[in-house]
């Protein structure tokens, strides 16, 4: 398998969520085994071996990428959720992204103080969601090692807005 047949995976979906948007579907590359073992591969190998703690996985197609690369490394997994759906008590955040504005949180007790944390979602756009989950992970103590994406939106510019983390982001579009 080779990075091009993963991306030539991705769907396009237009005007989802809203008229405007070009949604970039990771739902085939899930579908196919092969194409989804070699997609947490790339995570895999590219932090295998490193001081990682925990993984950080933002809602909700991060949940699926960061799950994966947790269970094969052997290490935590950390939900990052929309506001209102995790059960203990919480940190939240509050930013902007390309169609609007949302809440994130994770429960106070999702990270140790100084540990490393590696982020994971499936996409960078604008960054917000990305910048305001590293905000949660350092307000609880812990480091953000990394931020680690399937794709980038290169032409929205959030690396910019996460411009003091290391990012890694193998498909751009």
């Amino acid at each position: 398998m080779s990075l091009e047949q993963i991306k030539a995976a991705i769907r396009d979906v237009p005007d989802f969520p809203k008229p405007g948007i070009l949604f970039k579907d990771i739902t085939p590359l899930l579908r196919d085994p092969a194409l989804f073992r070699e997609v947490v591969k790339l995570f895999v190998d590219r932090q295998r071996g490193r001081s990682i703690q925990r993984i950080a996985a933002i809602e909700s197609r991060g949940f699926l990428l960061g799950a994966a690369v947790a269970h094969e490394l052997g290490i935590g997994l950390v939900p990052i959720r929309k506001k209102g759906k995790l059960p203990y008590e919480t940190i939240e955040q509050t930013y902007e992204l390309e169609y609007g504005s949302a809440t994130i949180e994770v429960h106070r007790d999702a990270f140790e103080p100084g540990e490393s944390v590696l982020l994971i979602d499936d996409l960078l756009a604008t960054g917000g969601t990305a910048l305001a989950a590293a905000q949660l992970i350092e307000r609880l103590g812990a480091r953000v090692l990394e931020i680690d994406f399937l794709i980038e939106l290169a032409f929205l510019e959030g690396r910019a807005k996460l411009s003091r983390y290391p990012l890694f982001a193998p498909i751009s579009f």
